[in-house]
């Protein structure tokens, strides 16, 4: 017989039913990221005198985002070379960044790299290859492990993981006094299930700034051995914290040299080249042997290649034009120098001037505002409670994430005794 047309459907009866109608109206709001979220509410306000410190961002003495010299040169490099082109990279990344990016982490006389068992892929910075983990731990790691993660940790954390279907938990971090409680870290890890996953933070950790020392790293190191755990080095802040690249990676240099342990290595390299939104880094997987980490490496491009097909390229070549000339790194070095001791200097400031006013500690947990002074890298987790931070928002128009932690970036000379007045008046407001 003919064909039915459309109109001898009847589309009336259809009404009702999914799908019939406009396509996605059912959607929710997607709640606001709560970092992402400050920078929209600063950026909204209209005051002249607002202080952001929300975002984790290297800014100047002034208050502004800068370029590091190491990074100008290599772009003139770049930009004057008429060899140069556009063309794709392949899946796994620009070959001289691959090459010296895994030097960087495990050193020029790591053991891993010189019998070729590090497979390594450039990535997304560390959000991209933390990622890329989390889907090849996800396909390959025997019955789906549990993803152990510090509380309190960065908050993007338990989201890539569970993006990729695995399940997180986290560990006991951070005592009351903002020390480690490195107790309470090697009970929960050592209840986890043999083979789980264990995120562990490669230097400066993300909000805290306290990490563990050699002696500490030690005894994590026996319960990963212990636990037969996969252990992934998130690295964000190597050279950063302290200003020295080496001293930086001892963790993972200890559990891949010393220890002989199998690990990932996430690397990300916004903070300590400047590069935030060029989004390069790397994930590193040292292996048992040069077969596995050969198998492994075709795997990680398998993750890749749907994914987003290839990587950028121009923090790729930017990284290592810096990395590959002697005199470009030597500026990048000193340039990372000065940038951690500005941050630890603005430490000092903060302190001083909460001390010089005479403003009390955020809580009775505290006897001081030291703890400032001794964490380390972007961050001061401050011991300010959510109110506090309300407080200091909407009268004093500055701007942090409700768990106190502050971007150390955002303070500098001109500011800094207005936010120690602006702390002063909050933790006194609420004591009234």
């Amino acid at each position: 017989g003919p064909h039915p047309t459309s109109t001898s459907f009847s589309t009336i009866a259809m009404e009702g039913k999914v799908g019939w109608g406009p396509k996605w109206q059912h959607v929710p709001m997607a709640p606001v990221d709560p970092i992402l979220g400050v920078a929209v509410a600063y950026n909204a306000d209209s005051s002249p005198n607002k202080i952001n410190l929300g975002i984790g961002a290297y800014r100047d003495a002034s208050g502004k985002p800068i370029v590091l010299k190491c990074i100008k040169e290599a772009e003139k490099k770049i930009a004057n070379d008429p060899a140069m082109n556009k063309e794709y990279l392949p899946v796994q990344g620009l070959d001289p960044f691959l090459k010296v990016t895994s030097q960087v982490i495990f050193g020029k006389q790591s053991k891993a790299l010189a019998e070729k068992r590090v497979a390594v892929v450039q990535s997304l910075s560390g959000t991209g290859a933390l990622r890329i983990a989390a889907e090849f731990i996800s396909m390959y790691a025997p019955g789906k492990p549990c993803v152990y993660i510090s509380n309190p940790s960065w908050g993007n954390h338990h989201n890539i993981f569970r993006k990729a279907g695995l399940k997180t938990v986290t560990y006991r971090y951070l005592n009351p006094q903002m020390g480690l409680d490195i107790e309470g870290m090697l009970a929960d890890l050592a209840a986890a299930a043999i083979g789980s996953v264990f995120v562990l933070h490669t230097v400066a950790h993300n909000p805290t700034g306290v990490d563990p020392t050699p002696e500490q790293w030690k005894r994590v190191a026996d319960v990963c051995e212990k636990k037969r755990a996969i252990i992934i080095f998130d690295t964000a802040y190597q050279g950063y914290a302290t200003g020295d690249l080496d001293k930086d990676a001892y963790a993972v240099r200890y559990f891949s040299d010393e220890r002989g342990l199998e690990l990932m290595v996430t690397q990300s390299y916004s903070k300590n080249f400047g590069l935030y939104g060029e989004r390069i880094g790397a994930l590193n997987v040292a292996c048992a042997d040069e077969e596995t980490a050969v198998k492994v490496r075709s795997q990680l491009n398998g993750i890749v290649r749907p994914m987003y097909s290839n990587p950028q390229l121009h923090g790729a070549r930017l990284v290592a034009g810096v990395l590959s000339d002697e005199r470009l790194s030597a500026m990048w070095q000193q340039e990372l120098t000065d940038m951690s001791q500005r941050i630890v200097d603005m430490r000092s400031a903060l302190v001083g001037s909460l001390n010089r006013i005479g403003c009390p500690p955020p809580s009775a947990k505290f006897s001081s505002w030291n703890h400032i002074t001794s964490q380390i890298g972007m961050f001061a987790f401050t011991g300010l409670s959510p109110q506090h931070c309300d407080q200091l928002t909407k009268k004093h128009h500055i701007y942090c994430t409700r768990n106190g932690r502050f971007s150390m970036a955002g303070i500098n000379p001109s500011n800094v005794e207005r936010v120690a007045e602006a702390i002063k008046d909050c933790i006194q407001g609420s004591r009234l």
